[in-house]
């Protein structure tokens, strides 16, 4: 109950996204290859900048 006031970090934002857009890429995967790729590509590009922040 007291967690529901709490504000997410930029790294626990971030996480959301890549798991959102892995399980985008894997339901593409099937239907539309190319477009599956793209989200795979963004979702890489999420994990750069969630490493980035991490070695901070």
């Amino acid at each position: 109950m007291f967690g529901l006031f709490k504000k997410k970090t930029q790294t626990e934002k971030l996480q959301e996204q890549y798991t959102k857009l892995l399980k985008e890429a894997h339901a593409l995967s099937t239907s539309n290859r190319k477009l599956s790729d793209q989200k795979i590509y963004e979702a890489n590009e999420i994990l750069n900048q969630i490493e980035a922040l991490s070695e901070k």
